[in-house]
């Protein structure tokens, strides 16, 4: 079996940090930065990030809808993002948000994880509100192809928060039902060790506390910089378990861009300061 995502994920934290780079090329940052919010402009885009992000983060992350929205020639460029990246000692994380039933999620299965997958990425998030045991055919591609799915759990979007925090019929919340099934999922598939489904969890909420260690789960935590997380408000919500968090940052960091040097002083200067927020 290949090596699982959380110990890959380990080695690349170990020698940069647990920032993400976010690779959301927006018309906003394609504009800003005289690309041109058009093909050219991306295609543009994703040789600037595959000059910057080696040897300055282990880990990107491309919002997939930024791509598709160029049409087939952007769903290319995301395809040669995800490959130079990953050929480039990078882990990706690939912000497509799928979730269904069935045969769909197969599908997604197969356009996603795995050997000879199109847009073979070593992560994906997916949303579970059809419930997480429809996603077993991603489940179990993603175990077997040491990926990762990361499960939206605590968005970093207030418009979230009525749905996480409803009730479910056994009284707990539920994204608190949610990450205790993820954690029993882990469990069964990875005893003694962190599982192939993981949480994402925002750190701009930091109550009701949730069961963090007890997922047995990697978290990425999205919402630092232009939504107002900061450092130390991931260092508050993940006291317990520091090590097991990917920390993603776009528009924060994109905004040093397109010239490589700042952008890539600004991301080592970001994964510098969440290592020490974080004691890593």
């Amino acid at each position: 079996m290949p090596t699982c995502f959380s110990e890959r994920f380990a080695r690349a934290s170990a020698i940069y940090g647990p920032l993400v780079l976010g690779a959301d090329p927006s018309g906003a940052v394609l504009t800003s930065w005289g690309l041109g919010d058009d093909v050219d402009g991306l295609e543009r885009f994703v040789d600037r990030v595959l000059e910057v992000a080696p040897g300055a983060v282990g880990v990107v992350k491309p919002q997939s809808a930024f791509y598709e929205r160029h049409g087939w020639r952007g769903v290319r460029a995301l395809e040669r993002l995800v490959a130079g990246a990953r050929g480039a000692g990078l882990l990706v994380v690939l912000d497509a948000k799928r979730g269904d039933v069935g045969s769909t999620n197969a599908a997604y299965a197969d356009a996603y994880l795995g050997t000879g997958a199109p847009l073979e990425s070593d992560a994906l998030t997916v949303h579970p509100y059809l419930g997480l045991a429809a996603m077993g055919d991603l489940v179990e591609r993603a175990h077997a192809a040491g990926s990762c799915l990361f499960v939206v759990t605590r968005s970093s979007n207030l418009e979230g928060r009525a749905l996480q925090t409803a009730v479910d019929a056994s009284g707990a919340s539920v994204e608190a039902s949610l990450l205790a099934e993820i954690g029993r999922l882990n469990t069964r598939l990875a005893p003694g060790a962190l599982g192939p489904v993981g949480a994402v969890v925002g750190p701009s909420v930091q109550a009701p506390l949730l069961d963090l260690v007890g997922a047995h789960a990697l978290y990425l935590v999205p919402g630092v910089g232009a939504q107002g997380g900061s450092p130390a408000d991931v260092a508050r919500v993940f006291a317990a378990c520091p090590e097991r968090v990917l920390v993603s940052a776009s528009r924060s960091l994109l905004a040093a861009g397109p010239d490589p040097h700042r952008l890539r002083d600004a991301a080592m200067a970001l994964a510098d300061e969440l290592r020490g927020a974080l004691g890593l």
